[in-house]
């Protein structure tokens, strides 16, 4: 259905219509030979007719001319009216209309309709595509002890949601009005005075690298090299342990009310490896302490063994937070000694001023002093999903449309958006990662999981490795696989980098394709643009892109259709896409709904607009066998004028744009009826095939059937009635029943519109035939209008009637059959599903709460922190305070 596909079709059909043309053409050159040669007397050649060659040759295009019908004109306008008409459904969509910026749902371009209802692969951005890029201070876990979680009065834990009362922070003059938290027990326990909740909070107002601005009095604005840190270092402002301004040297702290000024020893920057960060500070009190921050697997290595049973409880606590898709880092501090840390900082500032090694050095000595950790507890914030995001994924996974996360986010960061929005689960059998800085590593990694998830696929014998040893030529395509259970694969840029090059490019893309989702992280533009092209080259599959800034502009030019999410990051990628609209979850009406009726109503408009036009043209082939091939046509000039333009057009655009083979609940209801269009089960070649046979059928019955029962004929009163004007009715009246009522058997969603369009064309069809066969107008037009009285004297005759119902009845049996047995022996899913439809509908049940699983050696770590290296130093240096 892509243009390409449908120039190719119709240079097919050409090429038909030429060679039925030349057979033709060579029919009437040799019955010119035998018959019209010495029928001169009665049919006498034309001037520049020498030979019957030459009049073969004339009679080739007199029949191009008459045939060309076969792919008329109105095929071209109707099908960009259809495309117009759902284009503007897509902009109509009260239900893709985001209230909130007042931003309806836009199809900017019309030719890409159907293509909405084959899309196989879905390559998403990250942040503001799945994400608000929000983060929200959630849950925590001090000291052994959960807070976050609310309860009813059954003590039964519930939802948050925003009726819920919040806790109030009216007690804190510098809180953030904005932040939002629903369980009392931690203020209350703030306001107790609790040691590790103060502890706790003191660490995460200290250990940072935010600055703080105060141009209104008590107005604290945050600057944050990360959402993660403005998240955490808001959240401890409003509990009461306010971060107020910072130099070089010292930290000033508001805690509970009062001012408390730390001196600020050293920062210990965070970076990828070492995925931690600590601040060693001068309490007022003159206690040495440092605080850390990070991810669990590296803070668990470096805590105190006498901490190894609140590790215990803490970790199921993180296993809960992980299962819901939050963030976590974990919190820990250690005091320490005034002659140690002397020592330290002398050789922590030779290693800061070496040449050589420096960063190594530096290793070494941080590690020094983050060991025998005290655990305070863990943080766990929310990345902030758009509305609808999981459920919308694990709808495109029911219709087998799979997503691939393509982001220049962290690993760790993209990975949890994959947990908490359905892409990966917990009870996959496995999730692999790529992460090789050489071509031989990749591979390694690579084959490692595809003799996990398909160990044949590595085999000499497989038939796709048969087939690349052929080394066939460009373009080819790869088949599908199916994996033995269900994967995940990760990516980073840099392993991507080599991936993408040319011998390790089918290894990525076919162990890619055998897991159910793929993210590509730390990725540019340029390779999110070449992940793409690389589905496109070797898979022959629709593929959609769908991002919100302006880094997503490559990706969503490669593929099939572009999709733009308005967001907050401009409209760069809206003004480059097919289709714009502002939240992620509307992708599943724009393909489950939009796309698939898009696509089956196109299939419909193409399969009844060639059979009513095969129907229609070949009956001048069968006629040809009876007029010496001399390319006289069976209608009269103005019904031919007429059948296209006016008497069959309006049904089949009313059914084109119209229809609705199921209604868009039940669409959604049932994704897998989405999974035809994949595999484009109903318009391709086989139907197209079914469409000329069963035109060759039906124009074989309209012209015999009549044939056979006027030759010969006679009126009641005797008088001769086969003649070539009531033949020619007869035909042309049996044709327009029988599309007619195939147009009615095709519809499955009657409107008034429908219903006044199509009994509407055939009531005018009888109405313009009185007219133009009047006595009226044949009297005064006789060359124009030449049958007259053929109505009145024609359709008042039995043999007429009957030679009518005949030719319908034959022609239409072979449908009603096929369409009855169809679902009885060869249903798909739409046939399950509309057997269904009728029946009362059932609440869907609720699906059983996700129990938590226990993998000891395969825990998975919610650790996330979109952080970057470097800020530590910037702030001791000063150069931030000028």
């Amino acid at each position: 259905l892509s243009p390409t596909h449908f120039r190719l079709l119709l240079k097919q059909i050409f090429l038909g219509l030429g060679i039925i043309c030349f057979v033709l053409a060579v029919g009437h050159g040799i019955w010119q030979n035998k018959k019209g040669y010495h029928f001169q007397i009665f049919l006498p050649w034309e001037k520049y007719v020498s030979s019957s060659a030459v009049s073969a040759i004339l009679i080739f295009w007199s029949y191009f001319i008459i045939l060309n019908t076969m792919v008329p004109i109105s095929l071209y306008v109707s099908v960009e009216i259809i495309r117009l008409g759902n284009s503007l459904y897509i902009n109509w969509d009260r239900k893709m209309f985001y209230a909130p910026r007042n931003t309806p749902a836009q199809a900017r371009t019309t030719t890409l309709n159907e293509e909405l209802g084959q899309v196989k692969y879905v390559f998403s951005d990250k942040t503001g595509t799945l994400t608000q890029n929000i983060m929200i201070f959630n849950k925590c876990s001090i000291h052994g002890k959960l807070y976050g979680d609310t309860y009813d009065k059954d003590g039964q834990r519930v939802t948050v949601s925003e009726q819920k009362e919040k806790v109030d922070f009216s007690y804190n003059k510098l809180a953030d009005p904005k932040f939002s938290f629903y369980d009392k027990t931690l203020v209350e326990a703030v306001k107790k005075g609790d040691h590790w909740v103060h502890l706790f909070f003191r660490s995460l107002s200290l250990c940072h690298t935010v600055m703080s601005e105060e141009k209104v009095k008590g107005m604290l604005v945050y600057q944050a090299q990360s959402p993660d840190e403005g998240a955490l270092v808001t959240a401890a402002r409003n509990f009461g342990f306010v971060f107020r301004s910072r130099t070089s040297e010292t930290v000033i702290l508001v805690e509970m009310g009062k001012t408390r000024v730390y001196q600020l020893l050293t920062i210990l920057d965070f970076n990828n490896v070492r995925k931690r960060m600590s601040v060693i500070v001068r309490t007022p009190e003159d206690r040495i302490m440092l605080f850390c921050k990070g991810a669990d697997t590296i803070i668990c290595e470096l805590l105190h063994p006498s901490c190894s049973s609140l590790c215990d409880v803490t970790m199921e606590h993180l296993d809960d937070y992980a299962s819901e898709g939050l963030r976590t880092l974990m919190v820990a501090y250690r005091e320490l000694d005034e002659a140690f840390f002397q020592d330290w900082s002398k050789r922590h500032n030779e290693a800061c001023l070496s040449l050589e090694n420096r960063e190594s050095r530096l290793s070494s000595i941080y590690e020094e002093v983050e060991k025998d950790l005290m655990l305070l507890g863990v943080t766990a914030i929310e990345d902030k999903l758009q509305d609808g995001v999981p459920e919308t994924i694990i709808i495109l996974n029911k219709a087998k449309i799979r997503l691939w996360v393509l982001t220049g986010d962290k690993q760790e960061t993209a990975v949890n958006i994959a947990y908490s929005c359905n892409l990966f689960e917990d009870e996959m059998d496995e999730v692999f990662i790529v992460e090789g800085r050489d071509d031989e590593t990749i591979r390694k990694e690579l084959r490692t999981a595809r003799n996990k998830m398909k160990p044949e696929s590595l085999l000499d014998s497989d038939p796709i490795n048969i087939y690349l040893t052929t080394k066939p030529k460009l373009p080819f395509e790869i088949p599908e696989e199916v994996a033995n259970g269900n994967y995940g694969l990760i990516i980073n840029g840099y392993s991507l980098a080599y991936a993408l090059e040319g011998n390790l490019e089918l290894e990525l893309l076919r162990t890619a394709c055998m897991c159910k989702g793929v993210i590509c992280c730390r990725m540019t533009p340029l390779q999110k643009a070449q992940v793409v092209e690389l589905m496109k080259r070797y898979k022959k599959v629709v593929t959609l892109a769908i991002g919100d800034g302006a880094n997503d502009v490559s990706m969503i030019k490669a593929a099939h259709i572009g999709v733009g999410i308005s967001g907050q990051e401009g409209v760069q990628a809206m003004l480059n896409s097919d289709f714009a609209f502002s939240q992620f979850q509307y992708l599943q009406r724009l393909l489950l709904v939009h796309g698939r009726w898009s696509y089956n109503r196109m299939c419909k408009f193409l399969s009844y607009f060639f059979y009513k036009n095969f129907t229609f043209t070949l009956v001048h082939f069968w006629y040809a066998f009876f007029n010496g091939f001399s390319a006289q046509t069976v209608y009269e000039t103005w019904f031919i004028t007429s059948y296209n333009l006016v008497y069959t057009s309006l049904p089949v655009l009313g059914m084109s744009l119209f229809d609705q083979d199921v209604n868009e609940t039940w669409s959604l209801l049932f994704p897998e009826l989405y999974e035809p269009g994949q595999h484009n089960l109903y318009f391709n070649k086989k139907e197209f095939v079914k469409c000329l046979m069963h035109g060759i059928y039906s124009s074989f019955v309209l012209f015999f059937v009549p044939m056979g029962t006027l030759y010969n004929a006679e009126r009641n009163d005797g008088k001769d009635i086969s003649d070539y004007q009531s033949f020619s009715l007869v035909v042309q009246t049996s044709l327009i029943w029988v599309v007619t009522i195939q147009i009615v058997l095709k519809t499955t969603y009657w409107t008034m519109i429908s219903h006044v369009v199509i009994w509407g064309s055939l009531g005018f069809y009888f109405c313009m035939s009185f007219l133009l066969y009047s006595d009226g107008l044949c009297l005064a037009f006789p060359d124009v209008f030449q049958f007259l009285g053929v109505v009145r004297n024609a359709l008042n005759q039995p043999q007429m009637l009957l030679s009518i119902i005949l030719s319908v009845v034959l022609c239409m049996l072979p449908v009603i059959g096929y369409q009855f047995l169809k679902p009885l022996f060869w249903p798909i899913s739409v046939d399950k599903v509309s057997g269904t439809e009728n029946l009362p509908r059932r609440l869907p049940r609720q699906s059983p709460a996700r129990t938590k699983l226990k993998h000891s050696s395969t825990r998975r770590s919610a650790y996330a922190f979109s952080h970057k290296h470097g800020f530590g130093a910037l702030i001791t240096s000063g150069q931030t305070m000028k």
